[in-house]
């Protein structure tokens, strides 16, 4: 079956201006131009656009996507696949936050009675989720699945004292490494104290600490755009100044 640009539009829930859009970066071209000049969609790209909108929806970015589909290693049915299992891990995440809301209401209401380990439970479950569909891909390559599936269940069993503790560290890391940057010293004492930190708050999600692993991470902060962007979006220049601390704080030569 074929669709015209409003058509498929209508049927995805999309604008066709959008549509008009991924033509444009080539990410989704229409099968051909009928002779009134009007963009004509048929099977295939109904089947690429779903990917496309799949992916959208697991918060990549349209040049992620683009290089995934356009891959030459791409199997959409281990994409489908992929996408499934990602989406039930999502509804059992979501469904938590449902249950913990509720019984927030409840509480709020008078109704029941709500302990603060069930309170926080749906932020902690929150927060594996988002460590997964932010960072799961790289670092599952650079460590491996067991490693990150040890880390993601040192999480999950995180007491809600653990958790606040967590918290307070993080917020002063980037406090500490936010002052550390106007000096321009990564081997500063305040540098070196936000290496410190950064030490202490990655041991909260791994077994062992290794310097190696240690100075591995920071280099991947500075490699990977998601990562980069993630640490220079207040402050350009934050990740590789970390990455120069921690690798003085470790030992470790840049290579």
């Amino acid at each position: 079956m074929e669709y015209t640009i409003q058509k498929i539009a209508k049927l995805a829930g999309i604008s066709t201006r959008t549509l008009r859009y991924y033509d444009e970066i080539g990410i989704l071209k229409p099968a051909r131009i009928n002779s009134s000049g009007y963009r004509i969609y048929g099977e295939k790209e109904v089947d690429k656009l779903q990917q496309i909108l799949f992916y959208k929806e697991l918060d990549l970015d349209l040049i992620e996507i683009r290089k995934i589909i356009a891959s030459p290693k791409f199997d959409e049915i281990e994409a489908l696949k992929e996408h499934k299992e990602k989406l039930i891990e999502r509804s059992k995440q979501l469904q938590t936050l449902i249950t913990n809301v509720s019984k927030t209401i409840s509480h709020k209401e008078r109704k029941i009675m709500m302990s603060d380990k069930e309170k926080f439970e749906g932020f902690k479950n929150k927060l594996v989720d988002d460590n997964e569909k932010k960072y799961g891909k790289e670092t599952r390559e650079k460590y491996g699945d067991e490693a990150v599936n040890r880390s993601k269940n040192k999480l999950k069993n995180m007491t809600q004292e653990e958790y606040k503790e967590i918290a307070q560290l993080e917020n002063k890391l980037y406090e500490t490494l936010s002052q550390a940057l106007k000096t321009g010293d990564p081997a500063g004492k305040s540098a070196q104290e936000a290496a410190e930190l950064h030490r202490q708050w990655i041991s909260f999600n791994w077994d062992t600490y290794s310097k190696e692993a240690h100075a591995g991470l920071v280099q991947m902060y500075v490699d990977d755009e998601r990562f980069k962007e993630f640490y220079d979006k207040k402050e350009p220049g934050t990740a590789e100044f970390l990455r120069d601390a921690v690798y003085i704080y470790t030992g470790i030569k840049k290579k």
